[in-house]
């Protein structure tokens, strides 16, 4: 009888995102000051590497700055049990940052074990140094060292806070993963914090310093919204000359987007703090829009419509009704096809690509 393995490697969502460092660099997009090109990742979850990989695979300097109101799974037991600062998402960032993803420390990083109530390893090695070095951003430093991270993670506040939130039908739910999976759409969401909720000031730093912030893409109400309801952080925003790009979503996997159009994730995050602060939103669609079609039909081709998932849907009615509150839209194919509810990563890439050479300062 084989024996059961004491651990399992949780999979990497981004995987596919590895084959584009062995793609060629594009022609270099350079800041108005003549140096690379800085960005900054706005999110957490599981979406936030789609976009580090990807802007690191253009050779361009990168950021993360992870939302930490995160309280399910692994992370929920440690900060019930410990009460220590949520490590999930920052870990994700730092394994999207790795040097390289086959190094055995890296994968290491991802082991879960099913005999510790299913801790990653990643996450017990957060909370430990945590301890050891008496702060949570020496315990990244740490782990960014191991690693051999290409950027630096920012937690957007170390205040211990938890997420509230609204649905469209005016119910209640307490917690991010409560909410994540709520069976209506939400409408608002609101930090509570232990004491004053205060934002890590680097954080801070990096966003005013970025020549491009992207946020997204990921769960909207509770891995993007959260760092904007840290105080300082939308006011970071404004001061930077970054250009800023809302990656939206493909489609909804868990429930807190249910049916939203990619006109009301838009909506939702300018009632948020965003309004007049977005310069680009980039939508998915597998086929053209035109006025003449102002009803959402995705192509029979659609990987998405032939697996049977909610997509986020986007008409030219919706493109029109976003850019007349500021934003440009940009409509590219981006599904995988071969995972319908993930963003492909050449064509993401050359998206995003797109993105940089517009990039230029808005406020001169």
């Amino acid at each position: 009888m084989k024996k059961k393995r004491p651990f399992i490697q949780d999979p990497s969502a981004t995987a596919a995102f590895a084959a584009l460092r062995d793609l060629p660099l594009p022609r270099a997009v350079h800041a108005p000051r003549g140096d690379k090109l800085h960005a900054v990742v706005v999110g957490g979850g599981t979406g936030a590497p789609v976009s580090i990989r990807t802007l690191l695979s253009l050779d361009v300097e990168t950021s993360a700055v992870v939302a930490m109101a995160d309280d399910g799974g692994s992370t929920g037991l440690l900060r019930e049990e410990a009460d220590v600062t949520p490590p999930g998402d920052v870990r994700k960032c730092i394994l999207a940052m790795a040097a390289d993803p086959k190094d055995p420390l890296t994968r290491a990083f991802k082991y879960r074990f099913p005999i510790a109530n299913n801790h990653s390893l990643g996450n017990l090695m957060l909370v430990a140094l945590e301890d050891a070095c008496g702060s949570f951003p020496e315990a990244i430093s740490v782990c960014e060292r191991m690693l051999d991270a290409r950027g630096h993670v920012y937690p957007s506040t170390l205040t211990h806070v938890t997420l509230a939130a609204k649905t469209r039908g005016g119910k209640l739910l307490e917690g991010q993963a409560v909410a994540c999976h709520s069976d209506i759409a939400l409408s608002r969401v609101i930090l509570r914090g232990q004491g004053t909720i205060e934002p890590y000031a680097p954080a801070l730093e990096a966003i005013r310093a970025a020549d491009l912030i992207v946020l997204g893409p990921g769960s909207l109400f509770t891995s993007i919204i959260p760092n904007l309801l840290v105080p300082g952080v939308v006011e970071a925003i404004r001061e930077s000359k970054g250009t800023t790009v809302f990656v939206c979503g493909l489609a909804d996997v868990q429930g807190e987007t249910l049916d939203l159009s990619a006109r009301e994730h838009v909506e939702a995050l300018l009632d948020h703090g965003m309004r007049g602060l977005l310069d680009y939103v980039l939508v998915h669609s597998s086929r053209p829009l035109s006025p003449d079609q102002n009803t959402f039909a995705p192509s029979a081709a659609d990987p998405q419509e032939s697996a049977g998932i909610h997509s986020v849907a986007v008409t030219y009615d919706d493109v029109m009704a976003i850019q007349a509150q500021g934003p440009r839209v940009i409509v590219r194919d981006l599904v995988d096809h071969k995972r319908p509810t993930w963003h492909d990563p050449e064509a993401f890439r050359e998206a995003l690509w797109g993105v940089l050479k517009l990039c230029r300062s808005r406020r001169k």
